[in-house]
């Protein structure tokens, strides 16, 4: 890891090597004296729900009158799971689809609601009966803050104000009533406002210097709380700027140069795509894939790590006192679509390799905690790497929900840096490390350590010296499976699920794991 920070706390040496090595490097872990280690935003673990697809109409809204269980609408069985992954905060309602998005059309009576053409995704109709009632009666069902993207692209900033006032307007003022008058007596909880999105793309196709001026005009009529001469203002979001496609620092330097004075956090979208080109995307499949097509995806999700220090760079040189948070708020793997759905609706499997993705993605996410504060996986519900996949009334949790379940531990958990050196694998495009690994000081006590073993066949051997930190017990999960492609399908038997681990012992302080091939571990040390 380049970037290294370390602990108060003697924590030895981690020795990683193939089982089938005769010896075992000695990593020395030096204890930090200078600084404390960040804290892991519980928001890492965020979420992105558009109107895609089948991702809101399907995957979250049924309606009142439907067969499916439903409270006000929204599916029960996707709110439950959602709760149970602690899910802290979801994006909506874009993506591409905010940029058109205009919000009065979705408040009022739904049968009175304007039906529009969802331009981006697949011409399907959008009835707006999910608007921004139902969406934040889905947020505080699950328990989540709210991420909500305001048009840019095709709106203005009186849009964005009376959308803002409506929402969070605490006086007796026309917007405020008229919310009230829909059923919300008390204004919405609006913890982050995207102020655009994509807007080097699908959100304008501007250049970072005409975004730059937009957003310093939007941000003028942000009236955040506490800002300028807004010091009793209801709104007390935090500004987030739209930012950069992968690597495309330029992006980042140019708008935090010329409007970093009025954000909070900008974005950043990074996308697991086969050989890294978008227009290839479509030449990998969910799965029955090969062990080229295994190690490529992987390859290009461990890419994180490059593309999160190319733009850290850069913040640090205009922001060192990081004020300004990184927000990863589109990432995860991007395949073809199933055979048989529409292609604009984005609908793909989740596989065992998935999981990978997502692990090794939260490790990452772990080791540049200072600066990035959120991410939201692409998408919560049957888009992209969903977390849960419905069909009629059933639904079926997936290999990265589990994944999201087992890293429960690494919310608001302060980061225990780790030096190691893994073993290398080759990918088309490049080697990446085989063992990707993290670990935490969680609030209640003890050790949380997160494990990914990429190889197909050879586990691995890992010793952990845990010093003086007075550790008796360890426990763990493990997901893995036989089939590469291992998936979960709605309504039938699950096949990929975490279970007890027990490969993993602690004597006198000295961890061992035994590290499965294809599997991803989270053990816990108290």
């Amino acid at each position: 890891m380049n970037r290294q920070r370390f602990a108060n706390w003697t924590l030895g040496y981690l020795m990683l090597a193939a089982s089938h090595t005769a010896l075992a490097d000695k990593i020395t872990v030096t204890p930090m004296t200078d600084e404390q280690a960040p804290v892991i935003a519980r928001h890492i673990y965020g979420q992105f729900s558009e109107h895609l697809g089948r991702g809101i109409y399907d995957g979250v809204w049924v309606g009142e009158d439907s067969n499916i269980a439903n409270t006000r609408g929204i599916r029960n069985d996707v709110v439950a799971a959602l709760k149970a992954i602690q899910v802290p905060v979801i994006r909506w309602p874009g993506g591409c689809f905010a940029d058109e998005y205009h919000w009065r059309d979705g408040i009022g009576p739904r049968q009175q609601r304007p039906v529009r053409k969802n331009n981006w995704w697949g011409g399907t109709p959008e009835d707006n009966a999910f608007g921004t009632h139902e969406f934040f009666d889905f947020v505080e069902q699950i328990g989540a803050d709210a991420y909500v993207s305001v048009n840019v692209a095709s709106s203005t900033p009186t849009q964005m104000r009376e959308w803002i006032e409506y929402m969070t307007s605490t006086g007796q003022d026309t917007l405020a009533n008229e919310r009230r008058s829909n059923g919300r007596e008390q204004p919405f909880g609006v913890p982050f406002i995207g102020i655009g999105n994509e807007s080097w793309g699908c959100g304008g196709n501007m250049t970072p210097e005409y975004y730059s001026n937009l957003y310093r005009r939007w941000a003028a009529f942000f009236h955040k709380n506490g800002s300028n001469f807004h010091q009793q203002n209801d709104n007390k979001a935090l500004r987030v700027a739209s930012g950069a496609n992968n690597l495309d620092t330029n992006w980042t330097k140019v708008v935090m140069e010329q409007a970093g004075h009025g954000m909070d956090a900008i974005s950043l979208h990074f996308y697991t795509l086969w050989t890294g080109d978008w227009p290839k995307r479509n030449e990998a499949a969910a799965t029955e894939f090969n062990q080229d097509h295994w190690f490529e995806i992987l390859y290009q999700a461990s890419r994180m790590e490059e593309v999160l220090q190319a733009h850290e760079k850069v913040m640090d040189k205009i922001d060192p006192d990081k004020r300004i948070g990184l927000y990863v708020d589109e990432w995860g793997t991007w395949y073809n679509t199933e055979p048989g759905t529409n292609p604009g609706h984005l609908y793909q499997q989740n596989t065992l390799r998935d999981a990978l993705v997502a692990a090794i993605s939260l490790n990452i996410f772990h080791q540049h905690a200072d600066r990035v504060r959120m991410a939201n996986i692409a998408q919560t519900v049957n888009v992209l790497q969903a977390m849960l996949l419905t069909e009629g009334a059933a639904m079926a949790k997936t290999p990265s929900y589990y994944v999201f379940k087992m890293h429960l531990p690494f919310h608001d958990a302060k980061l225990l840096p780790l030096r190691y050196t893994s073993p290398q694998l080759t990918a088309p495009s490049g080697k990446f490390a085989a063992i990707s690994l993290s670990a935490a000081l969680p609030k209640e006590g003890g050790v949380v350590i997160s494990l990914a073993n990429s190889e197909l066949t050879q586990q691995h051997e890992l010793s952990v010296n845990l010093g003086d930190l007075q550790l008796t017990n360890v426990s763990g999960e493990i997901l893995t499976a036989d089939s590469l492609d291992a998936h979960n399908l709605p309504g039938k038997p699950e096949t990929v699920s975490p279970s007890h681990f027990t490969g993993a012992t602690l004597d006198n302080g000295n961890l061992t794991v035994n590290l499965p091939a294809k599997s991803v571990v989270v053990l816990r040390v108290r």
